[in-house]
């Protein structure tokens, strides 16, 4: 009983610590990202080479928290077969970072209130990503044309299609925007299922939970010879790839015991 007491005040000083340090890495990775945008502007129209700068800052991250395990399964697409449009699950506002372990770059379309944060949001705009204010209709096209401009440039896109974190289990419904912009421009869908995400920062706290994270990259759904009425078809075909593997995965590591737990 006693170890549990104390348990509890050293996880909130170690998260204490872990944020300090993030927060010094943040600013200290700012300038590295100009520098990385400013040598490769010119000739690099995607950003890939300042966006995996800004995304290689994720796994510094991930390294200085002793919380945080993750796992690739799958086959990773080489450089030369993007763009995709890539589409995940939504269990924590960790996802962000967590996936920021994939190997390849992704210009990101989130929420306005993020790109706010200092530093944080300096970056994420020199790595081409695009805020939105979902309930601001105006934002919402004038981001959706942001993404098919980087699209045609030859950058790859990653949308979370249920708009928001889950906040059980269960997955939300897709919306279709991410759809929608594959069928538009002929890219591939790009399927990624995470578990494991749920615990690594617990509801209503700042407090890091023990997470063994799993992505899972799943094979690509062309869009070639689709129609816009075939939008419906798409997403829920998507959807419950996603679904099916989220829950393999969820099956496996119970399985072994190793399932991801806030403390």
């Amino acid at each position: 009983m006693s170890r549990d007491h104390g348990a509890v005040p050293m996880r909130g000083l170690s998260s204490f610590l872990i944020w300090v340090l993030w927060e010094i890495l943040v600013i200290l990775w700012t300038p590295v990202v100009g520098i990385a945008l400013l040598l490769t502007w010119w000739w690099d129209e995607p950003r890939w080479f300042a966006g995996r700068v800004f995304r290689f800052g994720a796994r510094i991250l991930i390294a200085l928290n002793p919380f945080w395990t993750v796992r690739v399964e799958g086959q990773v697409p080489q450089r030369e077969d993007h763009p995709f449009v890539v589409v995940a699950n939504h269990e924590s506002m960790a996802d962000i970072i967590l996936i920021g372990w994939l190997p390849w770059d992704m210009k990101w379309l989130s929420k306005s209130s993020i790109f706010r944060v200092p530093f944080l949001g300096q970056m994420m705009r020199m790595a081409g990503d695009i805020g939105v204010d979902r309930g601001d209709a105006k934002s919402r096209g004038e981001s959706y044309g942001k993404l098919r401009r980087w699209v045609r440039r030859g950058a790859s896109i990653m949308i979370f299609p249920e708009g928001t974190r889950s906040r059980t289990r269960d997955m939300l419904p897709f919306r279709n925007g991410a759809f929608r912009l594959a069928l538009e421009t002929g890219r591939p869908v790009l399927p990624l299922a995470v578990h494991g995400t749920r615990a690594a920062i617990q509801k209503g706290s700042m407090k890091f939970g023990r997470a063994r994270v799993v992505l899972k990259i799943l094979d690509p759904v062309s869009t070639t010879d689709l129609d816009p009425e075939d939008l419906d078809a798409l997403r829920d075909r998507v959807r419950d790839q996603i679904e099916v593997a989220r829950n393999g995965l969820l099956i496996a590591s119970s399985n072994s015991g190793a399932e991801s737990t806030a403390l």
